[in-house]
């Protein structure tokens, strides 16, 4: 971000920021507005999802007077999973990416079984998970999605799934990121 030059004597103000997906209003602080436009703000959930420690991230952007927010990702804090992984259990992470209508996603799921468990089923727990979180993302926005893991109603329908394979003591999704917006153009030419 370039810095610009600020007049001698102007003072910095507060500048209300309305984010997707919160109900609260965010307010910054700074001298303009124009200033603002592609700064990250960084929001802690934890109270609104009682304990669950979760970050959202979002990008600031001008449109008009207003200034809006456009999602970037979501992440489980640190401190969070080294409280929920516990010795006696096994846990399954994955790393992939997934086109959905209007946005190349990065997402990170993270499984822990109720005990030890061989290979051959944290494998069977991780491509299953793939499949399944593949398969409900591609037909949705990216706002949706977020929406989707802050209310739990992704993971619950992901461990659900899982269930059948072996039970889960927890199923998180331990971050998922926008790397990319979809043309619109090349996506309909295809």
């Amino acid at each position: 971000m370039i810095s610009k030059k600020i007049k001698k004597g102007v003072k910095k103000r507060f500048f209300e920021a309305s984010i997707p997906l919160t109900a609260s209003k965010v307010y910054l602080y700074h001298y303009s507005p124009e200033n603002l436009a592609g700064s990250i703000v960084k929001i802690d959930l934890t109270k609104s999802l009682r304990g669950k420690n979760l970050e959202l991230r979002a990008k600031i952007k001008q449109n008009g007077e207003k200034l809006e927010g456009e999602l970037i990702s979501l992440q489980l804090l640190s401190s969070y999973l080294k409280k929920i992984i516990y010795r006696g259990t096994d846990y399954v992470e994955d790393s992939f990416k997934v086109d959905c209508k209007d946005s190349t996603l990065r997402i990170k799921p993270l499984l822990i079984t109720r005990n030890k468990v061989s290979r051959q089923v944290l494998k069977s727990i991780r491509n299953t998970a793939k499949k399944h979180l593949e398969g409900k993302i591609k037909i949705k926005t990216a706002e949706e999605i977020f929406s989707d893991i802050i209310t739990n109603k992704l993971q619950k329908e992901l461990s659900l799934k899982i269930k059948k394979i072996y039970p889960l003591a927890i199923c998180e999704i331990r971050m998922l990121e926008v790397l990319a917006p979809i043309d619109k153009k090349s996506k309909t030419e295809n």
